[in-house]
């Protein structure tokens, strides 16, 4: 009876080590952006009861090497997110743990017949799972969409007291047409700037939205950058997308049946993210973080 009553402790404190150590190593619900033309994963932040939180010292400090024993392991996949959708996988080839300015980030090779990552064309990756919704679209707007888009920039930019003269002068680094929770309502996500002078440039980034034929702009960002103010102490380097907010894509992390929009903003010391929900009908931050690389 004794033995037996010892085999039982022994067996009770085995399967609580065992569940300890499962829960230290099993990888936390992460979103990951897929950069540089789908070669490169970098962690956005954590998913905990339907709500994004930010990644800390787990992923961006002196807890980082465990995230990268959790989440890095060769061979390991995630589902590419674009246009909202599970369109295939991303695995792990390898982690750049010994690199400079690249400790959270891993190598990947990219499976989709769908996600074709070049540049500003990026996307996302999680181990998260969301509902199906066969609706989303992620696509090219048509011209007459980007001509009355081109207009309400101008007009913003105008308000802003942005001396531009018309459409023409505008510039870009994309215009994206979504259906965040596939109502047939398309929402844009644009990122134009302005030549406001030889060594001064402004930025606009918006979420615009088209309901009953018209399109309307109900939030933006603008941000004026001169040359002085740039690290590299070239403009030129504005002009190449530093500074400027990209769209990666959009997710439903919460599963609520609308898609929140995620963007990516190229630093000269780290990268930027923001996530975008809409709440009680208005477009609002949700999460404002960042990574450190590394000393420009």
């Amino acid at each position: 009876m004794k033995k037996r009553k010892i085999l039982i402790i022994l067996s009770i404190a085995l399967l609580l080590v065992s569940a300890a150590y499962a829960q230290k190593t099993t990888p936390k619900r992460t979103i990951f952006a897929v950069l540089n033309d789908g070669k490169t994963l970098e962690p956005i932040a954590f998913i905990e009861n339907g709500k994004l939180m930010e990644l800390g010292e787990e992923a961006s400090g002196e807890k980082t090497p465990e995230f990268v024993k959790a989440n890095y392991k060769p061979k390991t996949k995630y589902n590419i997110i674009f246009g909202g959708a599970n369109v295939g996988t991303a695995t792990v080839t390898k982690d750049l743990a010994d690199t400079e300015c690249a400790a959270n980030q891993a190598q990947i090779s990219v499976v989709s017949t769908k996600f074709k990552p070049k540049g500003f064309l990026m996307g996302l990756a999680t181990n998260a799972t969301q509902k199906a919704n066969a609706k989303l679209i992620r696509q090219m707007p048509t011209a007459a969409e980007r001509a009355e888009i081109n207009k309400l920039v101008m007009a913003e930019m105008k308000s802003n007291e942005i001396a531009i003269k018309n459409t023409g002068e505008l510039r870009y680094h994309n215009l994206t047409k979504l259906d965040v929770d596939g109502d047939g309502n398309a929402e844009f996500v644009g990122t134009y700037w302005y030549n406001t002078a030889a060594k001064k440039r402004s930025l606009m980034f918006f979420i615009a939205e088209k309901n009953a034929g018209t399109i309307s702009i109900p939030f933006t960002k603008f941000n004026e950058v001169d040359e002085e103010n740039v690290m590299s102490g070239e403009i030129k380097t504005i002009d190449e997308g530093v500074y400027h907010e990209l769209l990666l894509d959009m997710f439903d992390y919460d599963n609520d049946g609308q898609s929140e929009i995620f963007t990516y903003s190229q630093g000269f010391e780290g990268s930027n993210f923001n996530t975008y929900k809409r709440v009680g009908g208005k477009w609002t931050q949700v999460l404002e973080t960042s990574n450190y690389h590394c000393g420009f």
